[in-house]
């Protein structure tokens, strides 16, 4: 029984019950929420205003400003950056949908960049090709915890006079060449959403260096105002705004998931590096990159599957393979996903062109010249989407090597049984439970 899937009823590889969920929460969390819940101010006050200090410190930033969440942030980096109705932005084919929904936010247009096969992120060789004369920025995605070839990114953005904003929403910590994400562009957005490396349940970061960037990210921010709450505000809109401030129990959780982040980081280094060395040569199975120039922070670990190797080329039943061997993953104790299923130009929303009614923003007069979201310009995108799937949380603090090795074992076990697998048992299996 000690190669049978657990999805067949062998024992599976991971003792889940020795895996720490995530968030980990202690006193440190207990004491700082506390604090927060007996503040005289609960909207913004002491935490709000620590937590922006302490993440500057740690980042290397000048300005930030903690948000409602990693998309209000994105928001913010548009408006800063001086993105308007009907100009253009370039942004990866597949990412999560609010680094493209973002620029909708404020009437602009997304225009997609496929990515490259190897570091799942836009490819800085088909950025040029992608600008028009509406052009204003690129949204960089740190996608998994990975920094893209920022060098490259900027020496292009310089040529056009384009902003270079970081979606590092899901790279806190992650390098490149040293420097951390979210200070190698013009300005940057965090997330600090459940499931992020760093979390406090919902909220995010914009950060940035320029102070001019940083005062129209912060008029959005607050209702147009031009001062902040704690400082002498007169109540007037003098922009557009929204309300993406965030309130003092989820800054004081943030603030101490904070200080403890440099272990969780070291935590998914080593875990990270573990499962490359250990996984090498695992057949069917295509390990991530790592450029020398970056430094991942493991945010997921992706694993695809080489269909080239096993035959299977038809893309749905790549599909239908990939989803099997998730469902055997996870019954193995792994905490694994399909993490995007979709490509962004074939979500409805971008596909339709029709994002407010009466195709708005695409109907903006001139604003839709040159915009070609078929599906046959991302190859590299889509073929992605088939392929991987994430291992998330399993790898996170305190969770330490001894759980990798399990978790490599569990990897193992099911790539070794990959020219035998039947996905149409795995999902009559499936089927079954529902159906108890």
């Amino acid at each position: 029984m000690a190669d049978t899937l657990a999805i067949f009823g062998g024992t599976p590889a991971v003792d889940v019950s020795k895996v720490v969920n995530w968030p980990p929460i202690d006193e440190i969390d207990e004491k700082m929420v506390l604090d927060a819940l007996h503040q005289p101010n609960q909207a913004r006050g002491v935490h709000n205003m620590a937590l922006e200090k302490e993440f500057c410190q740690w980042n290397g930033n000048d300005y930030a400003l903690f948000t409602n969440s990693g998309t209000a942030a994105l928001h913010m980096c548009l408006v800063g950056c001086g993105v308007g109705a009907g100009d253009h932005v370039l942004v990866t084919a597949y990412t999560w949908s609010s680094s493209a929904t973002c620029i909708l936010h404020h009437d602009a247009i997304p225009i997609f960049v496929d990515i490259d096969p190897e570091t799942f992120l836009m490819d800085p060789d088909k950025i040029e090709a992608a600008i028009t004369p509406r052009t204003k920025a690129i949204i960089v995605v740190q996608l998994h915890g990975l920094c893209n070839d920022m060098d490259k990114i900027n020496a292009i953005a310089k040529k056009h006079n384009l902003k270079v904003i970081e979606d590092a929403c899901q790279a806190h910590g992650a390098m490149y060449k040293g420097r951390k994400a979210g200070t190698l562009g013009d300005c940057a957005a965090f997330s600090f959403n459940q499931n992020k490396c760093l979390c406090c349940g919902e909220g995010g970061m914009f950060v940035t260096n320029n102070e001019e960037i940083y005062k129209g990210a912060a008029k959005l921010w607050s209702f147009g105002e031009v001062a902040r709450p704690e400082e002498n505000r007169d109540y007037h809109a003098y922009a557009l705004g929204w309300m993406y401030r965030n309130n003092e129990i989820t800054a004081a959780y943030a603030r101490a998931q904070l200080s403890k982040y440099d272990f969780y980081f070291n935590t998914l280094r080593e875990n990270g590096e573990y499962l490359l060395k250990n996984l090498a040569g695992t057949p069917y199975l295509l390990l991530p990159y790592e450029p020398e120039w970056a430094t991942h922070n493991w945010y997921n670990f992706n694993l695809r599957i080489d269909f080239a190797k096993l035959g299977i080329s038809e893309p749905a039943a790549q599909e239908k393979f990939r989803d099997a061997v998730a469902a055997c993953l996870r019954d193995e104790g792994l905490r694994a996903s399909v993490w995007q299923r979709f490509i962004l130009p074939d979500m409805t929303v971008f596909k339709a062109k029709n994002a407010y009614g009466g195709g708005y923003p695409w109907s903006i007069p001139g604003a839709d010249e040159g915009v070609d979201y078929s599906l046959e310009k991302f190859p590299n995108a889509l073929e992605y989407s088939r392929k991987h799937i994430s291992v998330v949380q399993t790898l996170r603090a305190p969770n330490g090597l001894d759980i990798a090795e399990q978790a490599v074992q569990g990897i193992k076990k099911v790539f070794n049984s990959l020219d035998t697998l039947d996905p149409d048992k795995v999902f009559e299996v499936l089927e079954a439970r529902k159906n108890k």
